[in-house]
């Protein structure tokens, strides 16, 4: 074993034995490969989960919160339709003596499996733990795109807890490896207008809940444009993941899903965080069983990515072509999985939807393709 392992406590025997009853043929915790095999050997996964109870962040009182094996323990229970996608689970990462030694295990973890070629699955932890899942990056020597998935945007600059404000540190700090940064389900009454100000000026873009629930399928591109997710429970409804008391509204659990589902899709994304779980409040464990879910939808889509077909194949696209003011946009269409892309004047291929090609075959500029050449 490596190093890196050397930060990471073992999964408890009452998950892994499934409370002595073991798993059944077909359940998720019958196939996920963990340190506990003797044979077990991290080159084989696709994809690697780390448990995170780091909840230090959150400014609350700090007491035993061990939403990771509460995820777990549902999540392993799930049946598992995609063996080809080989999952592995290394355990959680030990918290620190302080909450800057908690972030500086994560980030040498994330940057480990990173450097292995490992899509990582980050779960529990309070939000600001994003910080360290973004700085892994540094390894990467590539600037990146991320997305977030929350009600609010944490870039307050009165708060001084970290999951409030952590965001300004992404947006900030040194090195700064950020490309692009895109916010998803915001809600209006919790957003000051001058911080969606700030925002545009920087040219990220932000998508407010009730847009996308008019068309949830447009976040589809933006997520597959992206490298990391990061994932906060509270953009999730009460009634959906009860754990959530401060936001009756949010998505509901199936959107949820769907989003996820999109991130696994991306052949982008290299890591996701679920966050902001409190396994305290979580009556039933209902929440944790959400969340499951939609690591089984992440999942899910990266299996679908596995039948991408490559652009060098082209006879496996449709090839479309606009000519409007002066620009001639080239759209291609995946015969696989109907999914679209437009080339961009540096000759780049950026993810797009069918709208974005409708727009352009009557004249409009697409949004979208305004959006990626401001920022080229």
């Amino acid at each position: 074993m490596t190093d890196f392992f050397d930060y990471l406590s073992p999964i408890s025997q009452e998950i892994l034995s499934n409370d002595d009853e073991g798993y059944a043929e077909g359940q998720l915790g019958k196939q996920i490969l963990t340190t506990e095999d003797p044979l077990f050997d991290i080159n084989n996964a696709d994809i690697v989960f780390i448990g995170v109870n780091e909840n230090r962040g959150n400014g609350k009182i700090p007491k035993q919160n061990n939403a990771a094996d509460v995820i777990r323990k549902q999540l392993y229970n799930l049946m598992f339709w995609h063996t080809d996608v080989v999952l592995a689970d290394i355990g959680n990462v030990q918290q620190g003596a302080s909450l800057q030694d908690s972030y500086a295990a994560i980030k040498t973890v994330v940057e480990e499996l990173f450097i292995r070629n490992k899509t990582v699955v980050l779960i529990g932890g309070s939000h600001d733990v994003s910080l360290a899942q973004y700085m892994a990056y540094k390894s990467t020597n590539q600037s990146l795109e991320m997305s977030c998935i929350d009600a609010e945007i944490n870039i307050s600059t009165q708060s001084k807890i970290p999951a409030e404000q952590f965001l300004m540190q992404v947006f900030t700090g040194e090195p700064n490896l950020l490309k692009h940064y895109n916010h998803i389900g915001f809600q209006s009454y919790y957003t000051h207008p001058g911080m969606l100000q700030t925002l545009d000026k920087l040219r990220f873009d932000f998508y407010r809940l009730g847009n996308v629930l008019q068309d949830i399928y447009e976040m589809e591109p933006v997520l597959r444009n992206s490298n990391m997710v990061s994932f906060d429970i509270a953009a999730i409804k009460h009634s959906d993941a009860p754990v959530n008391t401060k936001y009756p509204n949010g998505f509901t659990g199936i959107e949820a899903c769907t989003l996820t589902n999109f991130a696994g899709m991306s052949d982008k994304i290299n890591s996701i965080g679920f966050y902001g779980l409190d396994a305290n409040d979580d009556q039933n464990e209902t929440s944790a069983a959400q969340v499951a879910q939609m690591i089984w939808y992440f999942i899910d889509g990266k299996y679908k990515s596995k039948m991408e077909a490559s652009f060098t194949e082209a006879e496996k696209f449709n090839e479309y072509t606009t000519v409007l003011n002066d620009y001639q946009i080239k759209f291609i269409q995946s015969k696989r999985t109907s999914r679209w892309w437009m080339q961009m004047p540096n000759e780049d291929f950026v993810a797009c939807s069918y709208n974005d090609y409708v727009s352009a075959s009557n004249n409009v500029l697409p949004e979208r393709w305004l959006r990626v050449q401001e920022r080229n």
